[in-house]
């Protein structure tokens, strides 16, 4: 395959509308399968998707463009290639292998079976998360290893995105003549404003881990102190919260005289920025599923009737012409798992959107803004409007909820490789910082109760 072929990506417009990792919804992806760290496959070891230089318009460096002048002569024989080829050679061999999978849809036989290069991409930042963090279940630095993996593979797939444009028009001053409009390219503007956000929190939270170094805790994998613990017995110590769920997870340890003051303070404050970082990351991949084109499979299995898909009890409550008040009905349905909370928010989903249809029926083209402005009042659209925020409350109680039968739907069938790129980034930076809030809660919760039993 040309290098042409293999690295072109279609210009797009911007269009409107595992382990510990509860959020992923991925097939298995050919991306990532045989990972190794014997060649810089995609960039050198020391370029990293968290500190790319800056540009003019975008902090992150078209990795494309600086394999795209080189040429070759003449033709290696595939046993010679190791041996005779430059470093730049190699990364671009591994590069074309690399974009070969993506744009035949991880189907190398060329058959045309294969999915969307779109989803392609998708799965294989999420293959590439569990394989660089999916056995990391502890406060510590990554692997070296597994840390250049990370960079190096995040730099060759976010470098499609610099060949994501939108044309704007812009004013070109000529010498000596007037001035000339003309369009001219630049990075699609949602790419332009979530990508960089995103490379700095996939920087924080590297630096989070980082931080934890040299602890004054420790962890155990048997349930009893380990071989290289410190001094004192972990046998009877408490256990966090979270045990019961996610009893492979390793246990923490702690001092018999607890943690100091400067340890305590240093987790509360690295909990506070993974939570923050948590909650950005949450709203970024929100605004872009809420982006993408819902499919027209999920229309079609719509219900006739919302009523029908929320229950009686529910309508009830949202038809009611008294204030309405969801975090009040959700008290009322004392929810009591998350497959339960899952279960209600796709039937809240699917009649807020049969109702939005039902407004929409004599507005077909407008927007569901539009809509909303002609038709203030109408029940259907005020039924939409409480049970989008029903399931905002839900959301926000079950901040662990799994994906929506609506959310695997869009990132199923979409076809845009920009926002593929961006869901998914921002969907598994979500879960690595939802992972450290959990895992310094953790120990948190070992030495509180530490401190309470010698107080006892």
């Amino acid at each position: 395959m040309d290098l042409d072929q293999s690295t072109t990506v279609e210009s797009t417009q911007s269009g409107s509308s595992s382990s510990g990792y509860c959020r992923t919804n991925s097939e298995i992806s050919g991306f990532s399968e045989h990972l190794t760290d014997d060649f810089n496959s995609c960039s050198s070891e020391t370029s990293s998707p968290v500190s790319w230089p800056v540009t003019e318009r975008s902090p992150f460096r078209p990795t494309l463009s600086r394999f795209g002048a080189i040429r070759h002569d003449h033709k290696l024989e595939k046993d010679d290639k190791l041996n005779d080829q430059k470093p730049t050679d190699l990364e671009l061999e591994m590069m074309k292998e690399r974009f070969s999978k993506l744009l035949l849809g991880e189907d190398m036989s060329g058959s045309g079976k294969g999915v969307s290069t779109a989803v392609t991409v998708s799965n294989a930042i999420t293959n590439l998360y569990v394989s660089v963090f999916g056995q990391h279940q502890r406060l510590e630095p990554l692997y070296s290893d597994k840390k250049r993996m990370w960079k190096r593979e995040m730099t060759c797939l976010l470098s499609v995105c610099n060949y994501i444009v939108e044309f704007v028009p812009a004013s070109q001053n000529l010498q000596n003549k007037p001035s000339m409009e003309m369009m001219i390219s630049r990075l699609r503007s949602d790419i332009d404003i979530n990508l960089p956000a995103l490379i700095k929190l996939d920087a924080l939270l590297i630096e989070i881990l980082d931080s934890f170094q040299e602890t004054e805790f420790w962890y155990d994998e048997q349930g009893s102190m380990s071989r290289n613990s410190r001094s004192g017995s972990f046998r009877g110590a408490p256990q966090p919260q979270r045990k019961e769920e996610k009893w492979w997870l390793p246990l923490p340890c702690v001092p018999a005289g607890g943690l100091s003051e400067t340890a305590k303070k240093h987790l509360r404050q690295k909990r506070d920025s993974a939570n923050q970082i948590h909650k950005a990351a949450m709203a970024i991949n929100s605004s872009i599923l809420s982006d993408m084109t819902i499919p027209h499979s999920y229309i079609s299995s719509l219900p006739k009737s919302g009523r029908t898909s929320v229950g009686d009890t529910i309508y009830r409550s949202m038809i009611s012409t008294s204030r309405f008040s969801a975090e009040y009905l959700l008290d009322c349905l004392d929810i009591s798992s998350e497959h339960e909370a899952l279960e209600l928010a796709d039937r809240i989903e699917a009649s807020m959107y049969t109702w939005r249809q039902k407004a929409c029926s004599n507005y077909p083209k407008s927007s569901w803004e539009t809509v909303k402005e002609k038709m203030e009042g109408d029940k259907n659209v005020v039924l939409a409007e409480r049970a989008e925020i029903l399931l905002f409350s839900l959301k926000q109680r079950f901040p662990e909820l799994a994906q929506t039968t609506l959310d695997t739907s869009k990132i199923q069938y979409n076809k845009d490789v920009g926002q593929a790129i961006l869901e998914s980034y921002s969907r598994v930076l979500e879960g690595l910082a939802y992972n450290i809030v959990g895992w310094i809660e953790d120990v948190l919760f070992v030495e509180k109760s530490m401190t309470n039993q010698q107080e006892c």
